[in-house]
């Protein structure tokens, strides 16, 4: 066992087991007894699992053991399975146990017995699959191919090496996605197990990363129709966790997979086929942009849309080129120029055309909100054009069918119809219909919607605060930023409270619940939960 105290201090887990590798492969050791090394050593300091240990004694990544796996299948004569990076990282975390067959699979590649991959029982096979390894050995041909270089002559590897040389552990992909995929996994990872997880510029470089492959894929452009379908199914299911999934959890989800599309999209494919991975594409990467709103980041906000927008025009499909263009004009509403949003809400009604749809819908609607935020600064001539496109926007909603009232992501559903018409009057200073509305949108959400309730409240407090109720209004919106739970506590939330609790400062001074507000939005208490009265 090597000693911890003579590899200095804790470090990161890969930098300690490259360590502790390394020096196993000065002493001779084969790769088994190295895992053992490095579970030893790494599992009291990072919570290291014994079949990850594996992985870290040969010094490879995810995606080579799952090669590895193809390979086996391939020479087998078996249909690929279904074995990715994302399974495998979830086995090695331990929120998942593989079954009989991937056991087997996984004792094959690294020529260990399932307890030294920390799994009870025999393997499936009845076989055993460790092997003694004495310095000089040379495995058979389906030995783990580690280098990609041998791997491509197929020839046997010698174990152990010279000491002080590496083993390569590039992608076979030549690394493309690799590093962006294990910042987004370890990250979901995080958060499924309870943990507190900052938006650092690590995660915020991954995300970005994940959209240049796929603009860079998007310019280049043999995949079955049936999972085609299964991943459209998947872009669905995300627009309907769109408002109650905390919106770091679901990026993470979302460009996941939108990794796996971009894979898809590196050969050109039939052009039926091309369409449809072309608008996932669209629709995947015009989700990542409206969560980076969500999440206060506007400039990888604006990226994902114009990589949205690369890939609808690819599809020539007007309604999904409307649908990008209106969800992008969300960003400058938000965190720019009003107009800008009112040329892009213009621009998505050109784009829809007079065929009834969800962005057909929302563009008025939003056309409506950018004119109400110009009313607020000044331009009260703009009323009479605001209160015009919501009735545009509420004859269209009219029309739509029930597929289109159902997704609050690529549809547009009544509770944020409401929602938005009163964000609209609020800014005009309308308390009456302003509040009439927000009540309304109040009784459609459901509880589980935090991010747009939150927004909602927010919006009544800034109606009471006009109307010359600055107590009522700072209490209501702190009670409504403490009643969040953990991971809904986002830039958006934060931005619009402090220009609430501003407006309130400039107005009233500092009072005693200015004070308070600011100290919650400095370190919000997000247990438990608040009852308000509609």
């Amino acid at each position: 066992m090597t000693e911890p105290e003579k590899l200095g201090p804790p470090r990161k887990e890969a930098d300690l087991a490259r360590q502790i590798r390394a020096r196993g492969l000065a002493l001779g050791h084969a790769p088994p007894q190295i895992a053992r090394e490095i579970y030893e050593v790494c599992a009291p300091i990072h919570g290291t699992s014994q079949i990850k240990a594996q992985r870290l004694a040969y010094g490879i990544a995810l995606s080579d053991v799952v090669a590895q796996v193809r390979a086996l299948y391939e020479l087998d004569g078996r249909p690929p399975p279904k074995l990715g990076e994302t399974l495998l990282s979830a086995y090695e975390s331990g929120y998942k146990r593989p079954g009989p067959a991937y056991l087997h699979d996984l004792c094959r590649v690294y020529h260990a017995e399932p307890a030294d991959l920390g799994l009870p029982g025999p393997c499936v096979c009845g076989r055993p699959h460790a092997r003694l390894l004495e310095p000089g050995v040379v495995l058979p041909p389906d030995t783990l191919l580690i280098d990609r270089d041998r791997t491509t002559s197929r020839q046997p590897f010698s174990v152990p090496p010279i000491a002080g040389v590496q083993y390569r552990a590039e992608d076979p992909r030549g690394g493309a996605g690799e590093e962006e995929e294990t910042v987004l996994r370890r990250t979901l990872l995080q958060i499924l197990a309870g943990a507190g997880v900052a938006l650092d510029g690590q995660i915020l470089g991954a995300v970005d990363g994940v959209r240049r492959k796929m603009d860079d894929t998007l310019v280049n452009a043999s995949v079955s129709p049936t999972m085609l379908d299964q991943w459209e199914e998947t872009a669905l299911g995300y627009g309907k966790q769109y408002t109650s999934t905390p919106p770091l959890r679901l990026l993470c989800d979302v460009l996941l997979d939108f990794s796996e599309v971009r894979r898809m999209c590196e050969q050109r494919q039939p052009i039926e086929l091309q369409e449809r991975l072309c608008r996932l594409a669209a629709q995947l990467s015009g989700l990542a942009g409206a969560l980076m709103i969500n999440l206060g980041d506007h400039r990888l906000s604006r990226s994902f849309f114009r990589t949205a927008r690369t890939a609808a025009d690819e599809t020539g499909d007007r309604s999904l080129r409307s649908w990008v263009s209106v969800r992008e004009a969300l960003v400058p509403m938000y965190y720019g120029d009003p107009r800008e949003s009112l040329h892009l809400a213009r621009r998505a009604q050109d784009l829809a055309g007079r065929t009834p749809s969800a962005a057909a819908a929302m563009a008025p609607i939003v056309e409506a909100r950018a004119l109400g935020m110009l009313v607020k600064r000044g331009r009260t001539d703009a009323a009479g054009s605001a209160k015009r496109a919501i009735a545009r926007g509420q004859a269209v909603f009219g029309q739509l069918g029930k597929e289109h009232v159902a997704d609050t992501a690529f549809g547009y559903t009544e509770r944020q119809l409401a929602f938005h018409i009163g964000d609209t009057y609020t800014n005009m200073g309308d308390h009456t219909h302003a509040d009439e509305a927000l009540r309304r949108a109040l009784t459609l959400y459901p509880s589980t919607s935090e991010l747009d309730r939150t927004l909602i409240w927010l919006d009544r407090a800034t109606c009471r605060l006009q109307k010359g109720e600055p107590e009522e209004a700072l209490r209501t919106a702190r009670e409504t930023v403490l009643a969040l739970s953990p991971g809904q506590f986002t830039d958006i939330i934060a931005q619009r409270a402090r220009q609430l609790v501003g407006a309130a400062v400039a107005q009233y001074g500092e009072t005693s619940e200015a004070k308070e507000f600011r100290a919650a939005l400095a370190s919000p208490t997000r247990s438990g939960t608040v009852e308000k009265q509609t």
